[in-house]
């Protein structure tokens, strides 16, 4: 696919607001009661997708560009997409490390894995920009970033992080649930109560349900940052090729 942002201020805005987690559409009771979830330790403790591209926008509006780059990094082992987009702008413009246009062309591939259409507007934005070598460059290094990073690799990873972390959360040191299931997490902001019935609905737990509410993510970043105007289709050779 042949693309482009509407306008460029548009795509640094998504990466902008990369660290916002959206809730799957809800009363307004319910989305408040899922923010307090998404945002607890005993949740993040055991979704490390979100917990490291929070970490990753956090270090990027301080100005650890470097740290940013290594956080966006771990998210994008566990199938983070945003995160993944992250990277590859960092790359491209040599935020925190070398400017690798080849290798920031690689991960907006990878981002736009699944078929994203602002991410598949800004990997063709990218493609057009190379000149012959690096664009060699970027499918080289994209094959090797594709075994580690891609969705065959990526979401098993995180699926047994999500297995793992229901079997484990209650009782431990982040939190805990009481005869009476009232949730209580503890925080920089100290200890307080979650709604049980949030934090374990099967979007969060259940590896099919949890990539389905991944891809309203997505979604969602999209509508959020603007329209993207996409043209026709063209084969261009890429990483997973």
């Amino acid at each position: 696919m042949i693309g482009r942002l509407t306008d460029r201020r548009l795509w640094v805005a998504v990466v902008a607001a990369m660290a916002v987690s959206p809730v799957l559409a809800q009363p307004q009771v319910a989305d408040l009661r899922a923010r307090e979830v998404l945002g607890s330790p005993a949740f993040l403790a055991n979704h490390p997708d979100m917990r490291y591209r929070q970490l990753g926008h956090q270090a990027q509006v301080e100005g650890r560009m470097s740290e940013a780059r290594s956080h966006f990094q771990a998210a994008a082992r566990y199938a983070d997409k945003l995160s993944q987009a992250a990277l590859a702008e960092m790359w491209w413009t040599g935020q925190g490390g070398a400017l690798d246009r080849g290798i920031g062309y690689a991960w907006m591939d990878l981002a736009a894995e699944r078929g994203t259409p602002f991410l598949l507007a800004q990997r063709e934005r990218y493609w057009a920009a190379l000149d012959p070598a690096e664009r060699q460059r970027a499918v080289s290094e994209g094959r090797t970033l594709y075994a580690e990073f891609g969705d065959p690799a990526a979401q098993p990873r995180l699926e047994r992080e999500l297995r793992s972390g229901l079997r484990t959360v209650t009782g431990s040191r982040t939190g805990a649930v009481t005869a009476k299931m009232d949730m209580f997490v503890r925080d920089k902001r100290g200890a307080r109560v979650v709604d049980p019935d949030t934090f374990y609905q099967d979007a969060y737990w259940q590896p099919t349900r949890y990539w389905q509410w991944k891809a309203e993510e997505l979604a969602q970043a999209g509508r959020r940052n603007g329209t993207v105007d996409v043209g026709a289709p063209k084969t261009v050779p890429g990483p997973a090729d």
